[in-house]
């Protein structure tokens, strides 16, 4: 089956893209979590005595809550040592609850029904930014055991829903007088167009707010209607539609078959000369019977066909500046599978008619 993805063929070209898609806001971004926590109240599928990290950390909970115990004489296999990761959004007031994801990494072999006990969640700078804390849904389950067992989806990783609490602000960039644009996917182009929506819906003759700086930084000045107002001047500049500017490029999935192709994907004058060369061998085994009263014995024989069999060639022929309409229309015309199409494609790159960047996946 051939899928063909055609983003000039299957909907009209859009007034542009909204500019909060094109580009984020530097020191505006998420923070990065992690913290080393038990779950408890797993039905035996923790860790066994094999990890002694778990037991080790268990023995120091029970001793904060006036426990005292040797971790040698601890053996529980309703307990798992976990590592718990989340992403902390920027502005993120204290209070503010956001979700965890929980993974094994001691030998415990199901997470599920698990109990997540309070645990610190620090940033890189090593402070403690949240806590969390909740049941683990892993979305999975083990059925059985020994060699007669299921497993469905990853039971030894899940999440917790809103199971950590934000206890302290991430530091973040404040805009005040002016703000830098960083674009997500590098564009000298599409740079200079955002600067040049953002001047002409803001600017004037004698001041223009926005340069671009390169291809992936925009900086902008708050211009004197928004003074003390930045949030209100993001959002304005946020709606701005711009036309992004892609390079052309063609994308091949050869597992799938799938084929994407952009719109400003040309083709140079060219002839595509395609034929198929099929080979077939046919094996057939013959009993060979001796003949009555004889001392002979029965056999089996292969008898091996081999035949060839050539199609004859079928061409198209691109004109110049053959758009991707004309491109699949021509290939699907020829009767062309997806193996044929990715050899055809690599040939047109290699004769230099596919002006476009060919990327296999």
């Amino acid at each position: 089956m051939i899928v063909f993805c055609m983003t000039a063929l299957l909907w009209p070209a859009p007034l542009g893209i909204r500019l909060k898609d094109l580009v984020g806001i530097e020191g505006i971004r998420d923070n990065q979590l992690v913290g080393y926590g038990l779950v408890v109240g797993l039905n035996g599928t923790g860790d066994k005595n094999t990890t002694v990290f778990s037991t080790q950390s268990l023995a120091n909970l029970l001793q904060r809550m006036g426990v005292t115990v040797s971790p040698t004489a601890v053996l529980v296999r309703n307990t798992a040592a976990v590592l718990v990761t989340a992403d902390l959004p920027p502005f993120a007031q204290p209070g503010t609850r956001i979700d965890i994801t929980v993974a094994a990494i001691g030998d415990a072999s199901n997470l599920r029904g698990g109990l997540l006990v309070l645990t610190p969640l620090k940033a890189s700078d090593g402070q403690i930014y949240a806590a969390g804390q909740g049941s683990v849904l892993t979305g999975g389950f083990v059925a059985g055991r020994g060699g007669n067992s299921q497993v469905v989806n990853h039971p030894t990783a899940g999440r917790i829903p809103n199971g950590a609490i934000v206890e302290k602000l991430a530091p973040s960039i404040q805009p005040t007088t002016h703000i830098r644009l960083q674009l997500k996917q590098a564009d000298f182009t599409t740079a200079a167009r955002i600067s040049s929506v953002i001047n002409e819906k803001f600017g004037s003759e004698a001041t223009q707010p926005a340069h671009a700086e390169n291809s992936a930084l925009v900086s902008v000045e708050i211009p004197a209607a928004f003074k003390g107002k930045p949030v209100e001047f993001v959002g304005e500049i946020e709606n701005l539609l711009v036309e992004p500017d892609r390079p052309a490029k063609v994308v091949i999935n050869e597992r799938t078959g799938t084929i994407v192709l952009g719109k400003d994907v040309r083709i140079s004058p060219v002839a595509i000369l395609h034929g198929a060369l099929t080979v077939e061998i046919q094996t057939s085994l013959i009993a060979s019977q001796p003949a009555p009263l004889s001392n002979g014995q029965t056999v089996v024989t292969p008898e091996v066909n081999v035949t060839a069999k050539e199609e004859k060639a079928r061409n198209v022929v691109l004109k110049q500046g053959a758009s991707v309409e004309e491109l699949v229309r021509a290939l699907i015309a020829i009767g062309s599978t997806p193996r044929d199409i990715i050899t055809i494609l690599q040939g047109l790159k290699a004769s230099g008619a596919l002006e476009a960047e060919l990327e296999v996946i």
